[in-house]
């Protein structure tokens, strides 16, 4: 019984290498901290770690996905739909990211919040399926429209300070 259970833990990856699957972590913690920075930054309820641990998460769920795809779980056929577990991380998250959302008096307020919150899930899927590049435009993207569009918004009249 030991056996089984220490092989639990030395079982290696069969997909994606360690060092591989590493490096989309860390992409996903780098990244998603991004994003997470600008609304750590503005003091808004889900900050730095909020989007981190989003972005890992999904990171995760597709490397255990890939992972899964590949076991052999014996008689029968057995299907893995990649676009299920992304819509399961996304809808999980917007769950998360809905939360976020309240409103006070006749004002919405947190919906920027909650949208980055969603999009960390995305770039964490983005990471988790070995897609940095298009992660790191997507957070480039979206750390420039928080920054600059507020500034736009100033300059408009139409941004509301707290």
């Amino acid at each position: 019984m030991f056996e089984q259970i220490s092989q639990e833990f030395t079982r290696s990856f069969s997909v994606i290498p360690p060092e591989v699957a590493f490096a989309r972590i860390v992409a996903a913690i780098l990244l998603g901290g991004i994003v997470g920075l600008e609304r750590e930054w503005r003091e808004k309820p889900a900050g730095l770690r909020t989007h981190i641990l989003v972005s890992v998460a999904a990171c995760l769920f597709v490397l255990l996905g890939r992972e899964l795809a590949a076991m052999d779980f014996g008689e029968g056929e057995q299907r893995n739909d990649p676009l299920r577990m992304i819509e399961a991380v996304t809808a999980g998250v917007a769950f998360l990211a809905a939360g976020l959302i309240f409103t006070a008096g006749e004002k919405v307020r947190n919906v920027t919040t909650g949208a980055s919150l969603w999009l960390a899930g995305g770039i964490g899927l983005g990471c988790g399926a070995g897609q940095m590049p298009l992660a790191a435009m997507a957070t480039v993207v979206v750390v420039s429209v928080l920054l600059v569009l507020r500034r736009v918004e100033r300059a408009m009249g139409t941004h509301e300070t707290h």
